[in-house]
């Protein structure tokens, strides 16, 4: 890879020399075409399974990296490389240039609409709580909890949750902010959570790889309203060619044969193909 890198910056420097500042901007502003020369692309991940996480081996993996590779290799991008960020840093990271794609099975929702261009989403999913074994608060839903204001509720920093808890009424004084998977299931364990909350898949998978806790039965709504999720992948807005070559390829590949056999491994399936667009879920709708 440094070898590559290298001659990259040898191009580069031939470039600016023939042609001055102005062309160098350009070619560094074209992520597709950097990443097609380069032979690989950086995504960033937040290690969340199922979406998107590194195996004991190191290894990229999850419905999101899996999805991404497939259509990366159509657009001539034959590697990917991971870059671990805590959830809430995921956007600041991509805009920063830390990694040209997030594939980690974000949600697609309005206020992140305006900070990333999204694709068109890869999968829907509902939510489900992380609780102690037995359930003894007998905690369903957000309501419950914002019911009992003796009750904490532990959510990913970044993550919609947060959001669905206060949909809920739930006070933030009832809320407990973590950085990841692992951190949440320690809080619902040592008792400083009474529940957790994630995906329904997230939450199946916590608690099968975890003693002493369990998965409340999945649910679609708070207050009301519709909270199935829908997740894609994320983009610079500037990196246009990157979006629209990934997007066009990934529309022709999502509910195919090829695409449910890939991701039935981390969970989904027919159940949980997408029923709406990025448009109407920029929209709010």
């Amino acid at each position: 890879m440094r070898r590559t890198v290298l001659k990259g910056m040898v191009a580069l420097a031939a470039v600016a020399a023939a042609l001055g500042t102005t062309a160098i901007t350009a070619v560094a502003q074209d992520a597709l075409e950097r990443a097609r020369e380069a032979g690989y692309i950086r995504v960033g991940f937040a290690n969340e399974a199922p979406y998107g996480f590194a195996t004991p081996a190191g290894e990229l993996t999850g419905e999101s990296p899996e999805v991404a590779k497939a259509v990366l290799e159509r657009i001539g991008i034959s590697e990917v490389d991971g870059v671990l960020t805590e959830f809430g840093s995921l956007i600041p990271g991509l805009k920063a240039g830390r990694f040209d794609i997030i594939a980690a099975g974000m949600f697609i929702t309005p206020e992140r609409c305006q900070q990333v261009q999204f694709s068109e989403p890869s999968y829907g999913i509902g939510q489900a709580f992380l609780v102690q074994e037995g359930n003894p608060q007998d905690i369903q839903d957000y309501a419950t909890v914002a019911e009992n204001s003796d009750l904490k509720l532990a959510v990913m920093a970044g993550a919609v949750e947060a959001n669905y808890a206060e949909m809920a009424g739930i006070p933030q004084d009832q809320l407990v902010i973590l950085p990841d998977q692992s951190s949440l299931v320690s809080a619902v364990k040592a008792g400083r959570a009474n529940a957790a909350a994630l995906t329904a898949l997230s939450i199946e998978r916590m608690a099968e790889n975890n003693e002493g806790v369990e998965a409340t039965e999945p649910f679609g709504e708070v207050a009301g309203e519709s909270v199935k999720g829908h997740g894609g992948f994320a983009f610079r807005p500037e990196d246009q060619a990157l979006y629209e070559a990934f997007n066009e390829e990934l529309k022709k590949f999502i509910g195919t044969e090829e695409h449910i056999q890939l991701v039935e491994q981390f969970g989904f399936g027919e159940a949980y193909l997408p029923n709406k667009t990025t448009e109407e879920l920029c929209a709010g709708e």
